[in-house]
């Protein structure tokens, strides 16, 4: 399948961002609230309120991502939907079950074996907030998938009371292995901040999140270029959107558009300087089209699970992504420092010879 641009990585694999098609050609063949009356309590002062319990322990922390690797482990070796549903949510469990589909329509020959990982506790940073009561339990992670080598991956974990237990919902590999300065208290445990409609910070997930569309369908010319400082992430997704105008030349196009969202959680951590670290997540679209009858989107192999290799007038693919942006106190721009995305769908109208049997 032709590729151009940055790459967009998955948990498991490294995926083009223009994914699109192997080539576009004239051929067929190609690429509680306390009792009792209100006066006759006291409200403890500031200073001797008790904290709010954290979510969970560290040690409690470390067994959720121990049973993560594990059952996802178990679950990718037969691309078990069911199994994989018990450790995933969110738009994680989207993005994998996306990977299982993708591999199920290329021939046996063609797929990679599987190889079985963990996260190495050792070197994990957790990032557990303190929840008051009513609150939704979730806690952050740094983590790596190699031992001995620095974390470069933040994970999100949510509690899921229905069925009480822990689920991981979001990852995004970072582009640096800085870490985000996360404020900690005297016990290590972090303070969890909202996320959205926060007067105190620059930005909001909402306003991170249409910034990010803006990157991929304007290169950045609205809201993408005023909301983000410069940086690698921000940067590879303005030039997506470049390469995509100059990819087939004047035999077809390429454009990027926002899409229907399903994942709207988003999660923020109170930073040293008293901003926020925020992780959320989005969902666009990549439209391949050619010029003019006569020519045709040649699926690649990668597609097959979708597009069944049959030629293509056009083809609009979804992509589910989760993004990591740090968002200053003060009227500054916020920085995008990781985002990783999966293609979940791909569908388009076959050239008139293939109607038929498409």
């Amino acid at each position: 399948m032709r590729t151009l641009g940055a790459s967009i990585r998955t948990a498991r694999r490294t995926l083009p961002l223009i994914i699109g098609a192997a080539c576009l050609t004239l051929a067929l063949t190609g690429c509680s609230d306390e009792d009792g009356p209100a006066q006759a309590r006291q409200t403890p002062s500031a200073s001797t309120a008790p904290k709010p319990a954290p979510a969970l322990s560290a040690a409690q922390a470390r067994d959720v991502i121990t049973r993560y690797s594990k059952i996802n482990n178990e679950a990718n070796a037969d691309r078990d939907r069911r199994l994989l549903d018990t450790v995933e949510d969110g738009p994680l469990y989207a993005m994998s079950v996306s990977d299982y589909t993708e591999t199920e329509g290329l021939p046996a020959k063609d797929r990679e074996p599987y190889e079985r990982w963990s996260y190495d506790l050792a070197s994990a940073k957790l990032y557990i907030p303190r929840m008051a009561d009513g609150q939704d339990r979730w806690f952050a992670a740094a983590l790596s998938s190699e031992k001995g080598k620095a974390p470069s991956r933040l994970a999100v974990f949510a509690e899921q009371p229905q069925h009480k237990r822990w689920e991981m919902v979001s990852v995004v590999d970072l582009d640096s292995q800085k870490l985000p300065d996360v404020a900690l208290d005297r016990e290590g445990y972090a303070t969890a901040v909202a996320a959205n409609d926060n007067k105190q910070l620059a930005a909001d997930a909402d306003l991170l999140r249409t910034a990010v569309l803006d990157n991929f369908t304007t290169g950045g010319t609205n809201t993408g270029s005023k909301v983000f400082a410069p940086t690698k992430a921000s940067k590879r997704q303005v030039k997506v959107n470049s390469d995509a105008a100059t990819r087939f030349g004047d035999q077809g196009t390429s454009v990027f558009d926002g899409a229907d969202n399903r994942f709207t959680d988003a999660y923020a951590l109170k930073t040293e300087d008293g901003g926020a670290l925020v992780l959320f997540s989005h969902t666009h679209t990549q439209t391949d089209a050619v010029a003019h009858s006569g020519l045709q989107i040649n699926p690649g192999k990668e597609d097959r699970a979708w597009l069944h290799d049959v030629p293509r007038m056009s083809i609009r693919y979804t992509f589910v992504c989760n993004d990591a942006a740090t968002v200053p106190a003060k009227a500054e721009p916020s920085r995008l420092i990781g985002y990783t995305c999966a293609r979940t769908d791909a569908s388009g109208p076959p050239v008139p010879s293939w109607s038929h049997r498409a």
